[in-house]
């Protein structure tokens, strides 16, 4: 089954077709497509003999179940419990495994690659630079492959690891800079209405905690502080027991039950640090949920199958650790609670990326955050696109130091080497909202009724700052409507003047495009006997077709092409 490809995928897919380079990068934000993009690739492949055996790599054991899914849909059978101890089951098209596995044998995943002709989708392929044993395992396995396809929607990484089967060019300034084939951003998928707009609430309020000498600290989040201070604070910010979170989770949940009035199905995800503080968050929201709260730990069985069943029902909250940080399909999220002290850029837009992807025009997603300038600037710059800097002298870390960054994004489930910190509470207020990579201050008065529907917050926004942002978006809204109109005056004009040829154009298509996938049957029917006749491989006549006759692949010629392709063979 093949359905309509967006734009973007149609142009990624005409350029890879006619270039068919052994290895291509195509870099999409979340939510925009890139599954259904590298199927189709592999689609048109298997079709033409160009490849007999598709492998898909994928970070996590979940996304080995979702690809193989997605897969089926396209009639492409994939074998989503392989494992290293097995051997090739030919009643599959593929395989789908994580880089771990690949990692563990490396040697064994090369023979399942070069014993027939194989494409290797290599998704998230920043993920090859995890580890070492991670990069050098993929090479190891896949160096021999017919043709590579490696997707991401961050083509980027916090450190200098190079992400193995990616280009990386000379930058003019003494830089290595990725370079993707096909590149398709954030900014592009909201202009074409494939993600949602993300309105972020940063949450600023005071904290407190005692040092292990009994001496007791207060600092406020949102404000001038030091890189100790701004950790402390926001770790104290984070405690389950203290009053931020809760007061936090209240107002997600207000904003959640304000868009389940158009989005009935509108589901709320939590990212916590650590598995205490997740089942603590739980607990929290089972006091406003009318649902059952589900918990994700990726490190507990049946993880995969507790995502899958929240993704199909309708319940209100889901809380998890990292396992749905990246490529987890949840559509329906649209109100998100960053619950996590992580901070890197890669991290933050994995996650960012679980709440954009759009099913309908008018949806937006909230997300509500620690109000921390690396977060802050993190969320102002959503919509810049970046590449993978090697060798660069200067991090941007916002003006944190290397022990302050280290501290805020340690693993919460490692030790606690901070024995004498001991949390006394925090208060939250809402500090700002950003919006479309502007930020709004805001104050703790109360804003008219319509203003606090709007938002879905009410009590907690200053009146004069929500009407500033309602207006911005009414001017923006007016603007676009009269660009609009005069574009439609313009296409209208235009389309009057060239009506004539046009129609005859389209005639002479649409009679092309009845005929083609008759034409292509046929000719694949003439490649099939003139096969079975000399022995040659299907992919070595229609590529002698190809130059005698000239023209593109076979997937892209015209009518007239294959036509003439069809006389050609028929000579044999």
């Amino acid at each position: 089954m093949r359905g309509r490809l967006r734009d973007w995928q149609a142009r990624a897919l005409r350029k890879y077709l006619t270039e068919r380079p052994k290895d291509f990068l195509a870099v999409a934000t979340p939510g925009a497509g890139k599954t259904t993009f590298a199927l189709r690739v592999a689609v048109e492949l298997l079709d033409v003999r160009a490849v007999d055996r598709v492998v898909v790599v994928v970070p996590t054991e979940h996304l080995k179940v979702q690809w193989a899914k997605a897969a089926a849909r396209v009639g492409i059978s994939l074998d989503a419990e392989f494992k290293n101890s097995d051997g090739f089951n030919r009643n599959f098209d593929g395989v789908a495994v994580t880089y771990a596995q690949v990692s563990l044998h490396p040697f064994k995943h090369h023979a399942v690659s070069t014993a027939r002709r194989t494409l290797v989708i290599l998704d998230e392929i920043h993920h090859g630079g995890d580890a070492k044993s991670w990069g050098d395992g993929i090479r190891e396995a896949y160096r021999d492959a017919e043709y590579r396809l490696a997707l991401t929607g961050t083509p980027f990484r916090s450190d200098d690891a190079a992400i193995p089967f990616v280009r990386y060019e000379e930058d003019g300034e003494g830089h290595l800079v990725s370079r993707a084939d096909h590149t398709y951003g954030y900014s592009d998928a909201l202009a074409d209405g494939v993600v949602r707009p993300v309105i972020f609430l940063a949450y600023s309020g005071e904290a407190r905690w005692r040092d292990s000498a009994g001496e007791e600290y207060a600092a406020r989040l949102g404000e001038p502080l030091n890189a100790e201070q701004t950790a402390r604070a926001w770790k104290t910010a984070l405690d389950p027991r203290g009053d931020w979170i809760p007061a936090v989770l209240s107002a997600a949940h207000t904003r959640l039950q304000q868009l389940r009035n158009n989005m009935p199905d509108a589901g709320g995800l939590v990212i916590a640090s650590d598995t205490k503080t997740a089942r603590a968050y739980a607990k929290i929201l089972e006091r406003y949920s009318s649902t059952p709260v589900t918990v994700v730990l990726s490190d507990e069985p049946g993880s995969s199958d507790r995502i899958d069943e929240f993704s199909a029902s309708t319940d209100e909250w889901m809380v998890a650790v990292r396992m749905v940080s990246e490529g987890v399909d949840v559509p329906r999220l649209a109100v998100g609670v960053y619950a996590t002290a992580a901070s890197t850029p890669l991290f933050f837009a994995q996650a960012i990326g679980r709440f954009v992807r759009s099913r309908m025009p008018g949806e937006n997603a909230s997300i509500f955050l620690p109000s921390v300038p690396v977060l802050l600037d993190l969320a102002a710059k959503l919509e810049k696109s970046r590449d993978h800097v090697l060798s660069k002298p200067h991090r941007d870390n916002g003006g944190w130091d290397d022990e302050a960054l280290a501290e805020a994004n340690r693993e919460k489930n490692e030790p606690d080497e901070e024995t004498g910190y001991q949390s006394i509470g925090a208060e939250a207020e809402l500090d700002s909202l950003i919006y479309e990579g502007s930020t709004y201050g805001t104050g703790a008065g109360v804003g008219s009724a319509e203003e606090r529907e709007y938002l879905g917050l009410p009590g907690l926004l200053d009146a004069e700052q929500v009407k500033a942002l309602l207006q911005r978006r009414q001017t923006e809204q007016l603007d676009a409507r009269t660009r609009q109109a005069k574009q439609t005056e313009e296409n209208q004009r235009r389309e009057r003047e060239a009506s004539r040829t046009e129609g005859a154009r389209r005639a002479r298509e649409r009679v092309a495009s009845e005929e083609l996938p008759k034409l292509r049957k046929e000719l694949n029917a003439i490649v099939s006997i003139t096969a079975a006749r000399t022995g040659r491989p299907h992919g070595s006549i229609h590529n002698e077709a190809r130059r005698a006759c000239g023209g593109p692949p076979t997937a892209l010629c015209s009518a007239q092409e294959l036509r003439d392709r069809i006389a050609y063979l028929r000579k044999w």
